[in-house]
């Protein structure tokens, strides 16, 4: 039998048979930033560029990308600031290996609840906004479409999330491509399986081409995950060249500078606007205008060489992000100043450096040299707006402080005292409680009553501490119980509270090495104002009272021959004034008070103050006392005239009453 064909078939044949050759084709070979650059789109809930990715719109991004493809590489450390786009570059390569090299896939979060929100408002947006993800995994809301919220499948691979706090996620099926993020703050443990970057990287071993990932802002000096890591890599660093003579150099925030009170002394105010930065090379002056081109045209170069060959490092601070400005820059920089955790954000944060706590020790001498002639017992300065007290219990008394706070926690210790005498008696709880509402009168006659108070009940008498607390927790009384960092992983100054049933208290949880920190290091504050530590002139401020403040030190902390954190430690036996600084400032923590709100009250209360404190001054010698006027009689018996007279109600149901 003949069959023939026209030419309109034979095309739409060959075409058929064209389409079908094309499924056997392989993807383009592309690198992660060219993968990026054609396929990725950012969903609106997490971009403020929503839309087409575009690597140039910071240039810097590509080199971190493209080391992935680096097969020469295979881990990559980087540390980042905050708003960089740190986490959607690491979407991009979650993205690539999903699309063009189907892998299995680990991305470690540092709790299963962050991994969880991840997975909702990042990863789920993703796949869903970008073309060429969504065909390759199934619809959630399908029983076995292989796609829940910590597992999603895609052909020849899988997506697993998991917390660095969960041993269980962390060591099961084998792993080609793990994605570690925000490793400082992982645990030290998870569990009692050991460190959880170690636990997820053992899942790779079976991968001879497997990829490591490890990002994250640094914390504390010394005990930084990703600065050991960085350490052990090349080390590379983002150098842009200077538009003016050509100089090739990185960005330091040192070298930014602006006009100030300190440059001139003529000026009452910075001006970040006027900010500019100066080229290391020949002084140039560098704008702002001028960072975008540079960025644009810069690239990675290694400083160092990795101990293993293998591992790719690249550090970035917040000067080279396209969403942060320097004027920006200047204005939070200068907002933490006075404040050791805010300064120490800011350094975390925006210029990716671990932070070095300063003043691992301190002298007496430190706190004497503040040392005030301001009113002490029962008196305090016209700058403290909030009191809080501690309270120690020991074996044979009962010690407490209170401390007055104002603007910028400025702060003013107001009293110190020591009850002596058996806690299993009642005779030093009733002194206690007796100075508990004691009032504070500042200069201007205002009264301040102790706000909140943290009173230390682990050690001694802890039933007794137990029951005082549970009778005075409406003054804001809490018993607290003291915690030192756990293998170099800082605990916050204060924890939600649990209730111990058997007495129906609450009791919190004091990170004392936080706040121990944060004490000494606004000891190093040399102006008066926010953060600045302010002693009195009183019998109680002695020599004893500033060795027990200058009791401890900070050491390094050492499992082996590896230092895994710090941790403030006595220099003498008695400590007692140390520890109610820092409970007192645990209760300021508690309360976290409005101090704009609660200065406003106690400026409406001077007034009536003085007003009552010079009503009841005593008459001076020989002063006769001034009475009103006498009424004339015609004019009271006017306004008696004009008063209604009263009836008593009539009726039965009135008539009772």
């Amino acid at each position: 039998m003949n069959f023939n064909s026209s030419p309109e078939s034979l095309d739409a044949l060959d075409d058929a048979v064209n389409e079908g050759l094309a499924l056997f084709t392989p993807p383009p070979d592309l690198r992660v930033s060219e993968w990026a650059d054609t396929y990725a789109v950012l969903p609106k809930e997490s971009s403020a560029q929503p839309g087409r990715w575009i690597t140039a719109n910071a240039e810097y991004q590509r080199g971190f990308m493209d080391a992935i493809n680096d097969p020469l590489v295979e881990t990559i450390v980087t540390i980042w600031p905050a708003q960089s786009g740190k986490s959607a570059g690491l979407l991009n390569v979650v993205g690539y290996f999903c699309h063009q090299d189907p892998s299995p896939i680990l991305f470690v979060q540092p709790t299963l609840e962050a991994a969880e929100n991840f997975s909702k408002d990042r990863i789920a947006p993703m796949i869903r906004d970008t073309p060429a993800l969504k065909p390759l995994f199934g619809d959630p809301r399908a029983k076995d479409s292989g796609n829940t919220l910590l597992h999603k499948q895609f052909p020849g691979g899988y997506l697993a999330l998991s917390g660095a706090n969960s041993p269980a996620s962390l060591a099961s099926r084998p792993i080609r491509i793990v994605l570690c993020d925000e490793v400082d703050k992982y645990d030290s443990s998870a569990g009692t399986e050991g460190d959880p970057v170690k636990l997820a990287v053992a899942r790779t071993t079976t991968f001879w081409n497997r990829k490591v990932i490890l990002t994250s802002t640094p914390n504390i000096k010394g005990t930084s995950r990703i600065e050991r890591a960085f350490l052990k890599s090349d080390q590379r660093r983002y150098f842009v060249t200077c538009p003016h003579c050509g100089e090739k150099q990185t960005l330091e925030w040192g070298m930014l500078k602006w006009p100030s009170p300190r440059s001139n002394p003529e000026l009452k105010e910075h001006r970040p606007d006027e900010c500019y930065y100066v080229c290391s090379g020949n002084g140039c002056e560098i704008t702002e205008a001028d960072k975008p081109d540079m960025i644009r045209a810069g690239e990675w170069i290694a400083t160092a060489v990795s101990e293993d060959g293998k591992t790719a490092g690249f550090h970035l601070n917040a000067l080279y992000s396209p969403w942060s400005t320097w004027p920006d820059l200047i204005r939070e920089w200068l907002d933490s100043q006075g404040s050791m955790e805010e300064l120490k954000t800011f350094v975390n944060s925006k210029l990716a450096e671990t932070f070095e706590p300063k003043g691992d020790r301190v002298e007496k001498d430190v706190f004497t040299d503040r040392q005030h002639d301001y009113l002490a017992d029962c008196e305090a300065p016209e700058g403290v707006i909030i009191v809080t007290a501690a309270v120690d219990v020991q074996d044979n008394r009962l010690e407490a402080s209170a401390i007055g706070w104002g603007f910028g926690e400025e702060s003013w210790a107001l009293d110190h005292r020591i009850f002596a005498g058996s806690p299993a008696e009642k005779g030093v709880w009733a002194e206690l409680e007796e100075w508990l509402h004691r009032e504070f009168r500042r200069e201007d006659g205002v009264k301040l009553r102790i706000r909140c108070t943290m009173m230390d009940s682990a050690g001694h008498h802890t039933k007794e501490a137990y029951a005082f607390a549970k009778a005075h927790q409406k003054m804001r009384f809490y018993a607290c119980v003291g915690r030192a960092n756990k293998d170099g992983i800082p605990r916050p100054l204060l924890s939600r509270p649990t209730k111990i049933d058997e007495h129906g208290v609450l009791l919190y949880t004091v990170g004392v090495d936080t706040a121990k920190e944060s004490f000494y290091s606004r000891l190093k504050i040399e102006a008066e104002g926010g953060g600045y530590c302010h002693f009195p002139y009183a019998p109680w401020a002695d020599e004893e009272y500033f060795l027990q403040l200058a009791s401890e030190e900070l050491a390094t902390v050492y499992k082996g021959n590896t230092a895994v954190g710090k941790r403030w430690k006595k220099r003498r036996d008695r400590n007692e004034a140390l520890d109610l600084r820092v409970y007192a400032m645990a209760a300021l923590e508690r309360l976290k008070p409005n101090f704009d709100k609660w200065a406003e009250h106690l400026r409406k209360q001077a007034p009536i103050v003085k007003q009552e404190i010079k009503a009841a001054e005593p008459l001076p010698v020989g002063a006769v006392e001034q009475k009103p006027a006498e009424m004339p009689q015609v004019i009271k018996q006017k306004i008696a005239s004009t008063r209604p007279t009263y009836q008593r109600p009539t009726g039965w149901v009135n008539a009772w009453r």
